[in-house]
């Protein structure tokens, strides 16, 4: 198969253009197939405006280009876009050098905590370190292979920097394998060398055909699932805990159900906010920290707890204060969300 010349910049976004997926299996979806980035949020400046600049205006049309007037409100647009759209569809965002990158941060630290993916990518310094120091002297003097873009290690499920052309034929279906991973998608950083971002590269042509993702269902494992029915059947004060995950699996009418059949009452996570409608007559609000007070009597009393798509983190659990029935049993159903 033959090559397509390219810049780095023009073959990242041309990639990204290129990306599908499978809408279905969510509810109010019909099963259709929308371009897995609906966008990409950006600022240009001194370190992305020459390369990605130059990138995303030729493919507006597939990959629009929406403007901002501060960074961190570009990446929580995004982050928001991707929870809105049950992690099914996401956004990209670029910034400049320096303060414009740092200014994603807070955003990256959110979507890391929440699993909410976003693909960030900020300008970087020079690959080949001409000129040194580069504007606002972003660069570590210590360790040459440092930038102000390291801040994202620790807030990103997956962090690279693009020192090569050639690079991004790995890095981007790493990324993207990040992202479309209904257990550990997030926040990915691609760091942009800018002298990298306008070099040509001849790419393979196979690099820009169009790839159909399709969001893992995994089974729970038969044993547990026994285990936890049996469970369920014995217990006398009964409490389903909906987290995030039941709207990013499209489980909300099935919940709804399992409630009505069994007679169960289900309390809500910050991220579960309408698992079910406010006015169901099962819904007895939020629970933990910010709870009320209906949600967490019965998590004190509760003999069993089915908490379903919820990592039961400290707002979640009261700082661990709740559910303190003797010999209660807790079950987690697709807790790695």
């Amino acid at each position: 198969m033959g090559t397509v010349r390219l810049t780095m910049a023009q073959a990242l976004v041309r990639h990204l253009a290129a990306q599908w997926v499978e809408t279905g299996g969510i509810e109010d979806e019909n099963g259709q197939r929308e371009r897995l980035f609906a966008g990409c949020w950006a600022i240009f400046g001194h370190g992305n405006v020459a390369g990605m600049g130059e990138a995303l205006y030729a493919h507006r049309e597939q990959l629009p280009t929406l403007r901002a007037h501060n960074e961190q409100a570009m990446a929580l647009s995004a982050i928001a876009y991707a929870k809105a759209k049950f992690r099914r569809r996401m956004m990209a965002v670029t910034t400049s050098i320096g303060p414009g990158a740092t200014n994603l941060v807070t955003a990256a630290a959110l979507a890391h905590v929440d699993r909410l993916p976003v693909l960030l990518l900020p300008g970087d310094i020079y690959a080949s370190r001409r000129p040194d120091p580069v504007l606002q002297q972003v660069e570590d003097f210590g360790d040459g292979t440092v930038s102000a873009n390291d801040c994202f290690r620790p807030v990103s499920r997956y962090f690279d920097r693009i020192t090569r052309p050639e690079q991004i034929l790995t890095a981007l279906p790493r990324a993207l394998a990040v992202l479309t991973d209904p257990a550990e998608c997030g926040p990915v950083t691609l760091a942009l060398c800018q002298d990298v971002q306008a070099e040509a590269y001849d790419y393979p042509a196979w690099f820009f055909e169009e790839q159909v993702h399709r969001i893992r269902r995994p089974g729970p494992d038969e044993a547990e699932l026994a285990a936890a029915v049996a469970a369920l059947r014995k217990a006398e004060r009964p409490l389903v805990i909906a987290g995030g995950g039941v709207l990013y699996s499209g489980a909300a009418k099935a919940l709804a159900g399992f409630a009505e059949r069994h007679g169960l009452p289900v309390a809500e996570t910050q991220a579960g906010k309408g698992s079910l409608a406010w006015n169901h007559p099962a819904n007895v609000g939020s629970i933990g920290v910010t709870g009320s007070s209906a949600a967490n009597a019965l998590a004190v009393d509760a003999d069993v707890v089915l908490a379903v798509g919820t990592r039961l983190q400290d707002f979640t659990t009261g700082s661990r204060a709740l559910f303190r029935a003797p010999g209660r049993t807790l079950i987690q159903l697709n807790a790695a969300v």
